[in-house]
């Protein structure tokens, strides 16, 4: 079968700049329609082509809904990008087929697993990137550049975590190809990080096109990945923080809308402990159209809610009302020694918490 004319979306994770930064550095300032499960507003080329959902993962979303089996005519997919500076009007770029390859594809027990890489030449905030797509509507879980280590998506929200959390080990659920543990081990030399993934396939891809055999080798004795369902993840007295980032099927996963999975990872939790949580949003597209992100982002807060006695902290990474969102458990953090021991780039998100 060939497929033509097809438009994807990428919704999930959005490049993320603080409005500051835009005016020092003169960047354009991309806060578009958002990973994730990272959260951003962007619209994304493939041309051919791990559970936990990432960036943020988001979603590449066909119109003609033949994102699987079948041929795609290269000559004839259109692919653009959403730019979201703050303005009235929106402003569409396309992204040259060229500029982006699959590097490999295939099918795992639980997901379509695709490795996009795109060109250093693109005119994009993802130029220079390797992308990997999980999920039937094409769900980015992690994202990895040569050259640099923030990724202007979620998960260098999640890489704030760590200064307002007690002393002890951090639980990544969700681990995908290793995205946050790159930030989290590279910015905190004390840190111990322990990840949960459920599908082999998205840690061995990981280890071939992200880096993570290399992240494995040089932090031996800080990073411990296990295969296997994140929920029931745990270790010897407790995590100081979890950070959670599970989706299936382009959705926030059904235990996460359940306010007694929240007290059980609460009982997990080290005293002062905190737990940061990518909910989607209305951007993000599952495979059962009856799971509507925006209103699976509003359950998941709901049970979180409930668990954590009202004390929910939400950050939107967007200024348009279908980006998605972070939420984090306990009271505000002090805003100033928060900023003070984060690395300049990540300073901007501190002010954008606010309680739900």
């Amino acid at each position: 079968m060939r497929v033509r004319e097809m438009l994807f979306t990428i919704n999930h994770i959005r490049p993320l700049f603080h409005r500051q930064w835009h005016a020092q550095i003169g960047l354009r300032c991309p806060f578009s329609k958002t990973p994730c499960p990272s959260s951003i507003s962007s619209y994304f080329p493939w041309r051919s082509q791990s559970h936990h959902q990432l960036l943020c993962p988001c979603p590449l979303r066909s119109k003609s809904q033949a994102q699987e089996e079948g041929d795609i005519d290269d000559a004839s997919l259109q692919v653009q990008t959403h730019d979201s500076k703050p303005k009235t009007t929106t402003h569409d770029d396309g992204i040259p087929l060229e500029d982006v390859k699959i590097l490999v594809k295939f099918k795992s027990r639980y997901n379509y697993i695709r490795v996009l890489e795109v060109s250093r030449r693109a005119d994009h905030p993802f130029a220079g990137s390797r992308l990997l797509l999980l999920d039937g509507p094409g769900n980015i879980h992690s994202i990895s550049f040569l050259f640099k280590s923030m990724t202007g998506t979620y998960f260098d929200v999640f890489a704030t975590l760590p200064p307002i959390l007690p002393p002890g080990p951090v639980g990544l659920l969700g681990f995908g190809a290793g995205s946050a543990a790159k930030l989290l081990l590279e910015l905190y030399p004390q840190l111990v990080v322990h990840g949960w993934e459920l599908d082999p396939s998205v840690v061995s891809v990981g280890r071939e096109f992200f880096g993570l055999s290399k992240l494995e080798k040089d932090y031996s004795d800080r990073l411990f990945i296990y295969v296997g369902d994140a929920l029931k993840a745990s270790v010897k007295d407790g995590f100081s923080g979890i950070l959670v980032d599970l989706f299936s099927k382009g959705s926030v996963v059904p235990e996460l809308q359940n306010p007694n999975t929240w007290k059980k990872l609460k009982k997990c939790l080290r005293s002062g402990g905190r737990v940061m949580v990518n909910v989607g949003g209305s951007c993000v597209e599952a495979e059962d159209s009856s799971r509507h992100g925006k209103l699976v982002m509003q359950e998941t807060l709901k049970a979180m809610n409930k668990a954590f006695g009202g004390k929910v902290l939400l950050l939107t990474l967007g200024s348009r009302k279908e980006d998605s969102s972070i939420a984090l458990t306990g009271n505000v953090p002090n805003r100033d020694s928060w900023k003070e021991a984060l690395p300049r780039p990540l300073q901007g998100y501190v002010d954008m918490w606010t309680p739900i």
